[in-house]
């Protein structure tokens, strides 16, 4: 099949590497438009971008999808069967039906929980056990679609959002395969969607990321997991901005909700229930560091 690959961040490179890599052709690849980044506004492309580009594939940038004529007439030209989508924008009716087998999307969640933008971070937040992937059928309304596929994952306890990110990532590609597959033999069922099992996974603002020491130690923690390495859960020690990308639940009930407790090696910091041991952080100026490094260099009031 000839296939249009849409997506963005690096975790869409896996399934694109698949693919490009399979009896089928990638005609081309649709990303974000090139970003200024840092103080030297140097133009950056998406990691989706740089791959295509090593391997020969053109790109489209559109600004905007919803009414874009030209957009939808240049994808017309392509001839194309079918558009994968992996971590893009939300897409316009007049695009996903363009194809004559479909859009389909993976989704980092088992869909119908954790519809949004954040579920790889909202299901650690939560304390979920696992998760999974999904595959469905583009439908106007966002994450509702049908399901081609799922695919059930274990949450370990030592997973933080980078490390499950990067698993769901290696996993995805093989997922995006396997559906890609069923539609080209049209072999496959899908399945209806349960409104009423749905929940949320809105993206992450600053209010959400900042820590609530009222709360018990294993939700801080957690969110803590979430939210590690980005953009990382804060909180303000002597007015300064401080993330922490590490911790531990400690229990002990004799520190109230934010009060610090220190030595020259441990930083305990008490919450709603139980205390959180500090165990890898950054202030606002310093770089980041494990506990006892910090502790070093660190002057309590």
């Amino acid at each position: 099949m000839n296939i249009i690959f849409m997506g963005t961040p690096d975790f869409s490179i896996p399934s694109l590497k698949a693919l490009v890599e399979s009896r089928h052709n990638v005609v081309a690849v649709v990303t974000a438009p090139d970003k200024e980044r840092g103080r030297g506004r140097k133009v950056t492309f998406t990691p989706v971008k740089e791959f295509a580009l090593e391997h020969n594939i053109p790109v489209l940038q559109p600004e905007k999808l919803k009414g874009n004529e030209e957009f939808v007439e240049q994808l017309k030209r392509y001839n194309t069967d079918l558009y994968v989508v992996v971590a893009f924008r939300i897409l316009p009716k007049e695009v996903f039906t363009i194809p004559p087998k479909g859009s389909f999307n993976l989704h980092a969640s088992l869909l119908p929980k954790y519809r949004g933008a954040a579920p790889i971070q909202w299901a650690l937040i939560n304390g979920e056990t696992e998760t999974g992937l999904t595959t469905f059928k583009l439908a106007e309304k966002v994450d509702t679609g049908n399901i081609y596929l799922q695919r059930k994952l274990e949450i370990k306890p030592e997973d933080n959002f980078e490390t499950l990110h990067d698993r769901l990532s290696e996993l995805g590609a093989q997922v995006v395969m396997e559906t890609v597959e069923l539609i080209d033999s049209c072999d496959y069922v899908l399945q209806e969607q349960d409104d009423s099992l749905a929940s949320p996974a809105p993206k992450i603002t600053k209010e959400i990321a900042k820590i609530d020491w009222h709360k018990p130690a294993v939700e801080v923690h957690n969110l803590i997991r979430g939210l590690s390495p980005v953009p990382g859960a804060y909180f303000f020690l002597h007015d300064k901005m401080t993330k922490i990308y590490k911790s531990e639940v400690v229990e002990r009930d004799d520190l109230k909700p934010s009060e610090i407790y220190h030595t020259k090696k441990e930083l305990v910091i008490g919450c709603g229930k139980n205390a959180l041991s500090v165990l890898e952080l950054k202030q606002e100026g310093r770089k980041r560091m494990g506990v006892e490094e910090f502790l070093r260099g660190f002057r309590f009031e």
